[in-house]
């Protein structure tokens, strides 16, 4: 493949803004993209890999090419000829030292790499994955460093999975049942099926199958008064009224109202007409809505750690003071919005997270606060088994009228 100069400074631009700025990589590159409209789909789908690579595995890169740190564009431009030196062989040919280049980086990759240097992560959270997960986490965090594909869910709204699927081929899609999600179609290649017309009418929302099953977990019913407390952006509110047939009542909430007004966007263009949304503004918002709801969706503020095979940026970004920040916000969270839940009605707590201590351990906490509240059941969707993000969900019952002892 002949790399262009124009594409490997894209690549450095995107790089910069991630690694030095601070910046998200899907925003770095639709800016990218919205300068450079006369890249072709193949250009952008080769920037846009090699970014996620170089992000992903930044610390094995450096590790490999001898770079100390990532303190401007000469580190960047470092790291991008490491990873394209091993992903393009022929690459070494545009270098000045690129053979001598290559020996190095071969000699460094038959030495005995430590794991957390091969899987690049951080040293902090290499010893906190072990503590958490013990033996399971190297299998873990080894599935989070693989690509995500690109999974669809189905508004059946307005239709079926199988007739989607017959749609998309039909404009030069392909795509699998999802095994795991009903409504569920797992593309072969990420392609940018957001800018079809299909998407634009609704037919279909961007959503892995993990989050997918966040809905289906929580089981809501046409006619039911539903409550999804932390609705950010509101995937799952839209799939949980497609679920509720587009019949009853949806409150959606969230302390962001930039995120509440998008959500009214999605909605309609999903054809749903059942979200009223509501900005939480503190106590008496929750008061409001004191034992209200027949069910209760907590997709709560976490790591995000089952999800860095999308965000391999988080990996640089968390520390040790956020999580255990997290996680105290978790627990005033389920403490204080379980309220709304009415007694025989049930809650899911919900995370994108693999680590126990922000997943079923706050929950035993809360149980063992809490008596009026029935543990039925937990569901774990763990990257290396599944094949998806990493999510947990757990379903309680509220049995009694007070959500304190």
């Amino acid at each position: 493949m002949k790399i262009f100069k124009n594409l490997i400074h894209g690549i450095y631009e995107v790089l910069s803004k991630v690694l030095l700025e601070g910046k998200y990589p899907d925003l770095a590159l639709k800016f990218l993209f919205a300068e450079n409209k006369k890249w072709g789909a193949r250009d952008r789908k080769f920037v846009a890999e090699a970014c996620y690579d170089i992000i992903r595995f930044k610390r094995y890169y450096q590790y490999l090419g001898d770079i100390t740190g990532i303190n401007g564009k000469d580190d960047i431009r470092d790291l991008t000829d490491i990873c394209l030196l091993l992903t393009y062989e022929d690459y070494r040919h545009e270098l000045k030292n690129g053979e001598q280049l290559l020996q190095s980086v071969q000699r460094r990759i038959n030495r005995d790499i430590p794991f957390a240097v091969r899987e690049s992560v951080p040293d902090w959270l290499d010893a906190y994955g072990r503590t958490q997960l013990g033996m399971r986490w190297e299998p873990v965090i080894s599935a989070l460093n693989k690509r995500a594909p690109l999974v669809i869910r189905a508004n059946t709204l307005k239709i079926t999975r199988e007739k989607l699927n017959d749609l998309l081929n039909k404009e030069g899609f392909t795509a699998k049942s999802d095994p795991l999600a009903s409504d569920s179609l797992i593309l072969d290649e990420n392609k940018n099926v957001n800018k079809t017309e299909f998407f634009k009418n609704g037919f279909f929302e961007i959503q892995d199958t993990s989050s997918q099953n966040v809905g289906i977990f929580l089981a809501p019913e046409p006619g039911m008064r539903v409550i999804d407390a932390c609705a950010g952006g509101g995937g799952k509110s839209l799939h949980i009224a497609t679920l509720m047939k587009n019949k009853g009542k949806l409150i959606s909430m969230d302390v962001e109202q930039w995120k509440l007004d998008e959500l009214k966007k999605r909605a309609r263009r999903n054809g749903i007409s059942i979200i009223e949304s509501k900005v939480i503004e503190g106590s008496k918002t929750l008061k409001r809505l004191a034992g209200s709801a027949d069910r209760v969706l907590l997709d709560v503020p976490c790591s995000g750690s089952g999800v860095f095979r999308r965000n391999p940026d988080a990996k640089w970004k968390l520390t040790p003071e956020q999580i255990e920040a997290l996680i105290q916000t978790q627990e005033e969270i389920l403490r204080s919005y379980s309220r709304m839940v009415k007694p025989g009605g049930e809650l899911v707590y919900a995370t994108c997270s693999i680590f126990p201590d922000e997943n079923e351990n706050q929950v035993k906490k809360f149980l063992s606060a809490n008596n009026s509240f029935l543990l039925l059941e937990e569901k774990w969707f763990s990257p290396d088994k599944t094949g998806s993000d990493g999510f947990y969900m757990a379903k309680l019952k509220r049995i009694a009228e007070s959500a304190d002892k």
